[in-house]
């Protein structure tokens, strides 16, 4: 894959560390404000620019502890509630001034519209009833049109189901969003990457107004505070209206690649085009999809009433080139706070551990290996918080090709999520088919499989002192609960490679922990 290079990227250090939202927006007075979807790439990121702007924030998930990783943990007030339990959400939005809806079945099954509507009618209505001052929706941007893809025509129908809830609402409706780890980002990053000359479908000569994350961000802010009489929806773009191919031909001359050959043709549907996206990019079908389709449409602001309420930054809106530098940089510097990925895997496992008595009399199978270490803890902690992505998981590499591409096949992400960070995980990240449920610094990382199986499963890696500070002992510790049959089956199917692939793997961190021990250098993997 050509390398990502960027030539334009500013050398400032606090260029690429800066907030995401650029000076210029007054604060406003100081507001409790409930943000929905905080496990997400637009609500993860919205937190932080919420609390800098000196609101007091309510963040509302289903399991809060997925969110103990976040830097912004300790600053937010974390409540569990599920959107679609009226009396949950109502508690929890009780005293709130705004509510953030950021919620959004983008790839999530046959019945998303129906479960869509369900949710958003529930909300208004707790919204409503608990008093809530303001809603602010995030939707989509799309044509004034009869034949919507289903999910564009969902989206609407949600931003009306809050407009018409009794409640001002602010809703949104922005088209691609440019920013490192959005879906839409890395759909078109992947493309130019991977593919120097491609046929591509014929929508991607429509116009599309794209947005900068940072000013989507901004508007999402400075909607909190527009009086109670505003109650509607607002086109928000970029400064810049683009076809597909121009933002491809524009993303290569910013990487530093070569120009692209890229020849429309007539025969690829949006099934179709989705399947050949997620062959080439890590983004899966069911997200792609969606995706696809929403560029089938010009999507082109038709006003910028939004001014009005939340100006313009005095250097203007973030345009294409700019906003791809940036998102580039974070990319660069392993500074990508959240990732289309960060949200959990529909259908997949979101049990703890099973260690509640609620699990007693079930079957749960245990495949355990302990191995001496000839280095420090830190040094063990340092392989272990590099684990899957790039650096792989240190063992037969083809085998968990093999079973990634299988599970692919089967519905599942396989290996093409990565990582969010290559150096450093937090509770929550995706690595790969796996989700991390638990990080203690030094002492563990437990990983809850988000593959395709007919169980639950789980890895757990520790580590346990030495006879001294220059030993240690890694224990690796594999938990599957079977579902039935079937998982019965899947275990003693697989056991017999339990021993090449598991025994490989923990010999090869042990070994990379004493290579890392005899540089001699600091360690950097001992903070998470």
């Amino acid at each position: 894959m050509p390398s990502a290079t960027d030539p334009g990227t500013p050398s400032d250090p606090a260029e690429t560390s800066a907030p995401e939202v650029d000076a210029g927006l007054a604060p406003g007075r100081s507001l409790t404000v409930a943000v929905t979807g905080v496990t997400g790439y637009v609500g993860g990121r919205l937190v932080p620019e919420l609390l800098a702007a000196g609101h007091r924030v309510r963040a509302l998930a289903r399991n809060p502890s997925r969110l103990r990783g976040r830097p912004w943990y300790e600053d937010v007030e974390p409540v569990a509630a599920d959107a679609s339990d009226l009396d949950q959400i109502r508690s929890a939005l009780e005293g709130v001034d705004v509510a953030y809806y950021l919620i959004h079945s983008l790839g999530s099954g046959p019945r998303f519209e129906a479960t869509d509507r369900a949710t958003a009618l529930t909300f208004a209505r707790a919204a409503r009833e608990a008093g809530v001052q303001r809603i602010v929706y995030l939707g989509g941007l799309h044509p004034d049109v009869e034949d919507l893809s289903p999910h564009m025509a969902s989206r609407k129908e949600v931003g009306e189901i809050l407009l018409a809830s009794g409640v001002p609402t602010t809703v949104l409706r922005a088209a691609v969003i440019l920013g490192s780890g959005s879906a839409s980002f890395e759909m078109m990053r992947y493309l130019t990457e991977r593919l120097p000359a491609m046929t591509t479908p014929r929508w991607v000569s429509n116009r599309i107004q794209p947005i900068a994350i940072r000013d989507v961000l901004r508007y999402l802010v400075g909607s909190a505070d527009m009086p109670p009489e505003v109650s509607r929806g607002f086109d928000i773009g970029g400064p810049e209206v683009l076809t597909y191919r121009e933002m491809m031909q524009r993303y290569a001359a910013v990487a530093g690649l070569r120009r692209r050959v890229i020849v429309p043709v007539g025969v690829l549907t949006p099934r179709l085009s989705s399947l050949w996206v997620s062959l080439v990019t890590p983004v899966p079908a069911g997200i792609a999809r969606p995706l696809v389709e929403s560029l089938i449409h010009e999507v082109v602001c038709a006003e910028h009433d939004i001014a009005a309420w939340v100006p313009d930054p005095p250097d203007g809106l973030v345009g294409f080139d700019r906003a791809v530098q940036l998102a580039l940089a974070r990319i660069r510097d392993a500074d990508v706070s959240t990732r289309w990925s960060s949200a959990a895997v529909r259908g997949a496992a979101s049990d703890p551990l099973p260690s509640d008595p609620e699990w007693a009399g079930g079957s749960l199978y245990r495949d355990e290996r302990v191995t001496e270490v000839a280095a420090p803890t830190a040094a063990v902690w340092e392989v272990l918080q590099t684990l899957g992505g790039e650096r792989g998981w240190y063992s037969w590499p083809l085998a968990w090709q093999a079973r990634g591409l299988i599970d692919r096949l089967t519905g599942g992400p396989g290996l093409r999520r990565g990582r969010r960070d290559p150096r450093r995980l937090w509770v929550d990240d995706a690595v790969d088919f796996w989700r991390v449920e638990e990080v203690e610094p030094e002492r563990l990382l437990r990983l809850r499989a988000e593959m395709r199986l007919p169980g639950l499963a789980w890895l757990e890696l520790s580590i346990e002192p030495g006879p001294d500070a220059r030993h240690c002992r890694l224990r690796q510790l594999a938990l599957f609960h079977p579902h039935g049959l079937a998982g019965q089956l899947y275990w003693w199917l697989v056991t017999p490679f339990h021993g090449v692939v598991f025994g490989s793997m923990q010999r090869g961190m042990a070994a990379e922990a004493e290579r890392i021990a005899g540089r001699g250098e600091p360690l950097s993997g001992a903070a998470s």
